[in-house]
C-alpha cells in the first residue's frame, strides 16, 4: 500500500506543477495588464489636456505661464496668478500641517495615554474622510467670518503703515477669504492623512531602540528627536509629498475661501486664485479659447505636480544614501 501511495503521489506531482505554472502566468499577465492600464489612462489625460490646451499655448507661447491678465471678453489669458495661488496656499498648508501633524503622531505613539489612544486616531482618521466641500462651506461660513472679526480687523489695527507686515498682513478687505485662509483650510484638510501616515510610521519602529534611548538617560525630545525621526525620516517625507499632492489638487474647498480675484498680491489675506478653483469656476460656461486656456491650466497642473513629486523621489533617495 505504502508503493502504491508514493506511485500515485509521484504520477500527481506534474499536474500540480502545471495547474501551478499555469495560475502563475496567468497572474503575471493580470498583473501586467492592471499597470498597462493605468498607464493608458493617465496617458489618455494628458493626451486629452494636451490637445484641448494647444491653441492657447500656440497663441500666447511661453507667455501665457509668465503673463497675469486673465481677460474673458478680449480673449486675452494668463496663467501666472493661477500658479502662485496654487503654489502659496499649498506652502502656507504645508507650513502649517506638517509640524501639527508631527506632533499629533509624536503624542499618538509616545505621549497619549493607552484608554485616549484609539478615541483620537478615530478622530483624526475620519478627518480625511470629510468630503472637501464641507471643508469649503464650514471655512466661508464659519471660519472666514471669525477670521476677519478676531484676526484680520484687530491686526489691520496693528501693522498699517508699517515697511513690511503692513504689506504682508494687511487686508484692505478684511472679508476673512483670501490666500491665507484657503492655506488653513487645507492644511486642516492634509493634516489627517500625514499624520495617520507618521503615526503608523513611527509605530513600526523597533522598541528596542527607543528602550535603549531610555536606558542611556534621554528625555523624551532627545528620543523624539535624535532616534525616532531619522529612523523614519524617508517615510515621513513621502508622507508629505502626498500631503502636498493633495494641497495642489484641492478644488472645491479652496474655490469656497480664496475668493477666486485674478490679483496679484504680496498680502496673505487678499483673494486670490489657483488653477483648480479657476478651473472649477469658470469650465461650465467657458467656450473657444476660454476652454483651451483652462485646458492650458490643467496642463500646467499636472506638470508642477509631477515636478513635485520627481523633488520628492530624488529628496527621499538622497536621504536613503546617507
Amino acid at each position: 500500500m505504502a508503493v502504491v501511495s508514493g506511485k500515485i503521489a509521484v504520477s500527481s506531482m506534474p499536474t500540480v506543477r502545471r495547474s501551478s505554472s499555469t495560475f502563475d502566468q496567468g497572474f503575471r499577465w493580470a498583473s501586467y495588464g492592471s499597470a498597462l492600464v493605468v498607464l493608458a489612462v493617465l496617458a489618455g489625460i494628458i493626451g486629452t489636456m494636451i490637445y484641448g490646451g494647444w491653441p492657447a499655448f500656440r497663441e500666447f507661447g511661453f507667455g501665457f505661464i509668465t503673463s497675469s491678465a486673465w481677460n474673458v471678453g478680449q480673449d486675452q489669458y494668463g496663467a501666472w496668478v493661477a500658479i502662485s495661488g496654487t503654489l502659496t496656499s499649498a506652502l502656507i498648508a504645508l507650513a502649517i500641517g506638517v509640524p501639527v501633524s508631527i506632533g499629533i503622531a509624536v503624542f499618538l505613539t509616545q505621549l497619549c495615554p493607552p484608554w485616549l489612544r484609539r478615541p483620537v486616531s478615530t478622530v483624526i482618521e475620519l478627518l480625511a474622510a470629510v468630503p472637501s466641500i464641507i471643508y469649503g462651506m464650514w471655512g466661508l461660513f464659519v471660519f472666514a467670518p471669525l477670521f476677519a472679526k478676531y484676526v484680520q480687523i484687530p491686526l489691520n489695527s496693528i501693522v498699517e503703515g508699517m515697511p513690511i507686515l503692513g504689506t504682508v498682513l494687511y487686508a484692505r478687505v478684511p472679508s476673512g477669504v483670501g490666500m491665507l485662509t484657503a492655506g488653513i483650510i487645507l492644511a486642516i484638510m492634509i493634516i489627517p492623512f500625514i499624520a495617520s501616515i507618521t503615526r503608523d510610521i513611527l509605530d513600526q519602529i523597533p522598541t528596542v531602540l527607543r528602550e535603549s534611548a531610555y536606558g542611556i538617560g534621554c528625555t523624551t525630545w532627545e528620543v523624539v528627536r535624535y532616534v525616532l525621526l531619522p529612523q523614519a525620516g524617508v517615510s515621513i517625507i513621502g508622507a508629505v509629498m502626498l500631503g502636498l499632492g493633495r494641497a495642489l489638487g484641492e478644488t472645491m474647498a479652496v474655490t469656497f475661501v480664496i475668493g477666486n480675484a485674478n490679483r496679484l498680491s504680496l498680502s496673505l489675506f487678499d483673494p486670490s486664485s489657483t488653477i483648480a478653483s479657476r478651473i472649477a469656476n469658470e469650465f461650465n460656461e467657458a467656450a473657444g479659447m476660454q476652454m483651451n486656456a483652462l485646458l492650458a491650466l490643467g496642463c500646467i497642473l499636472f506638470v508642477v505636480t509631477f515636478i513635485v513629486l520627481a523633488l520628492a523621489r530624488l529628496l527621499i533617495a538622497r536621504v536613503k544614501t546617507r
